[in-house]
């Protein structure tokens, strides 16, 4: 019996594969468009010649009476020096216990840290509140620019500690060591070795600190005395009562002022060591 050959299968065409839309771009666009254009449209109008939201023209009038404001001068002045004394202060304390930190591990130390940056701030803020009415009781000491700069120490701390040990983990701890084989003292080890190679972190942990403080507004509003008010404060205010081109105007000042330091301080931080 003859055997039958077999016709030989055809191939079947390969199936075509699923389309994969990749939708991260449009979903970035659409995410920086909700989080950027009322900041735009805030700047725009800060330009309008009319007090109303429809545009009648350019002006640079409201950028002008900004300096004839003595409320608002004297607000800002006293976010100024509270952002700076404030900054200057957790800087320091905050890069002491970063490198305290990266010298020896403490688990709890740290946590607290992470603890501290996820509180609510009504929650740091009428507790900072409580903590002053009860120091201050057998005082003859009220609230303050001194308590406003205290708060806003506590919750800058946790900023600079996180942005400098960010910056201590790409160190290599033998350059220490080396120096003091070489003779150097531990303090002469830390300034002239680790302190140079941590100025990126540390300049970078300040003008995030700054921005910090500058731009709270729940926690000085609880903690601040009658004299101590700040630039957000008396934004809010003004903002309740209406439409003021003013409030765009100084709103605008604030986003680029701000914006630049939080640019700045990412660059800074991104240096190789």
């Amino acid at each position: 019996m003859a055997a039958t050959a077999t016709p030989p299968r055809t191939a079947r065409p390969a199936a075509k594969a699923p389309r994969n839309w990749n939708l991260l771009p449009l979903y970035a666009v659409f995410a920086y468009a909700f989080l950027h254009v009322p900041l735009l449209v805030l700047t725009v109008f800060s330009f309008n010649s009319s007090k109303f939201t429809r545009w009648e023209g350019f002006s640079w009038k409201w950028y002008a009476t900004l300096f004839e404001d003595t409320r608002l001068v004297e607000a800002t002045w006293n976010s100024l020096i509270i952002a700076a004394v404030a900054t200057t202060i957790a800087t320091i304390v905050g890069t002491l216990a970063a490198y305290a930190l990266w010298k020896r591990k403490a688990p709890i130390l740290e946590g607290s840290l992470y603890l501290s940056l996820v509180t609510p701030e009504i929650v740091t803020g009428v507790s900072l509140l409580a903590f002053f009415q009860w120091l201050f009781r057998y005082m003859d000491v009220r609230l303050g620019l001194h308590t406003v700069i205290l708060a806003h120490v506590t919750f800058s701390i946790a900023y600079v500690v996180i942005v400098v040990q960010a910056r201590l983990k790409t160190l290599d701890h033998t350059l220490e060591e080396a120096a003091l084989d070489l003779g150097a003292t531990e303090w002469e080890a830390f300034y002239r070795i680790t302190l140079p190679l941590l100025i990126p972190g540390i300049v970078s942990a300040a003008l995030l600190a700054f921005t910090i403080s500058f731009d709270d507004y729940v926690i000085t509003a609880l903690v601040a005395g009658v004299d101590s008010e700040t630039l957000p404060m008396v934004i809010y205010t003004m903002a309740r009562k209406g439409v003021n081109p003013s409030v765009n105007a100084v709103s605008a000042l604030i986003v680029v002022l701000l914006g630049f330091l939080i640019l700045a301080a990412e660059r800074i931080q991104q240096r190789e060591p």
